[in-house]
């Protein structure tokens, strides 16, 4: 059995000791995820696979009631969201799975639409947050909402219009509960006010928590020469850089990743995670709140060397390999 989302091929024992055999049908979907003592874990839907949904079914509804729609998600898989959708106005709650500190969990997402002639018009409203100043990837003033979950967005309002007969429609997307949810995450830090961002790299919230620790540390243990990946973007590229090698999403899992490790390892993805992880106090004294900022600045070079130099000592057969979101590699430990 293959996890459609990662790639993951889950072992026969696995399966064997599986205590909910009913729920493997969601791990073969994808929409679970299997661990090492056969629990059954289920993941959730992103902000970015709610906010389409309400998006649809807003213009769905111009016609008649909605109580589900189909979303094709990031990963590739199509999905049925359940909505509630009636002339021209819906709304989606986020399915948070089974993990438990997800504080957008059940956070409602409402989507209002009109038709419009030949065009296509999305507003991000209320509850989403925005940028208060310039970062790498984004303008001040711009909607906290990423690359993936907004095509999602733009092409689940193209169905929608396709699937009613229209030629264009306006949808406004807004979150109630958005700016007070966002005081328990970590926005302000990355320079979101306002409200919540919109995410979801594969559309898809992976349950992180401790029952998974296990299968993370069975799936480094059995592997052969792995690569630790902290996220989707690692995930991405390190399939590309190394075909022959089994590849690892761990998470935020490093330190039990690391002690699982056997013979020569990789880590490779973004910065973010892995230097915050090496160095705790890496952004002290440097102006920069972030990492993704600090990382097109001139000192980021010379910082990472040292600390890449620094962790190689403790950990002699980990190599760290940073890349930024176009692939490219920008630092390396020696």
């Amino acid at each position: 059995m293959r996890d459609p989302v990662n790639g993951f091929d889950y072992p026969e024992d696995w399966v064997k000791k599986c205590s909910s055999p009913d729920l493997l049908p969601l791990v073969e979907k994808g929409l679970a995820v299997l661990t090492a003592s056969g629990t059954v874990i289920r993941r959730g839907y992103t902000t970015g696979t709610t906010a389409a949904a309400a998006c649809k079914a807003a213009i769905l509804s111009l016609s008649g009631v909605v109580t589900s729609v189909r979303i094709k998600i990031p990963c590739g898989l199509v999905v049925e969201v359940p909505v509630i959708g009636f002339a021209g106005k819906a709304s989606s709650k986020k399915f948070a799975g089974d993990y438990p500190d997800d504080v957008t969990a059940g956070i409602e997402f409402i989507a209002e639409a009109l038709p419009l002639k030949d065009e296509i018009r999305f507003l991000p409203g209320d509850g989403i947050g925005r940028f208060s100043r310039d970062t790498p990837r984004f303008r001040k003033g711009e909607p906290a909402i990423t690359a993936a979950p907004l095509a999602c967005i733009l092409i689940s309002i193209q169905e929608a219009i396709d699937q009613q007969g229209l030629s264009g429609a306006q949808v406004k997307l807004y979150i109630p509960q958005g700016s007070e949810i966002a005081k328990k995450t970590l926005n302000t830090r990355i320079g979101v006010e306002g409200g919540i961002s919109v995410l979801g790299t594969t559309g898809l919230v992976e349950p992180w928590d401790d029952h998974l620790e296990e299968s993370i540390c069975e799936q480094v243990v059995t592997s052969r020469n792995a690569v630790l990946t902290t996220g989707r973007t690692g995930l991405r590229y390190a399939r590309l850089v190394y075909p022959d090698r089994d590849i690892v999403l761990i998470g935020g899992k490093i330190q039990e990743a690391l002690n699982a490790a056997r013979g020569q390892v990789i880590l490779f993805g973004l910065p973010a995670l892995i230097m915050r992880f090496i160095n705790p106090h890496i952004l002290d004294g440097t102006g920069f709140a972030t990492i993704e900022e600090f990382a097109v600045s001139p000192a980021f070079h010379n910082t990472v060397t040292e600390n890449l130099a620094a962790f190689k000592k403790e950990y002699p057969h980990i190599k760290i390999i940073l890349i930024n979101r176009d692939g490219a590699i920008i630092g390396e430990s020696p």
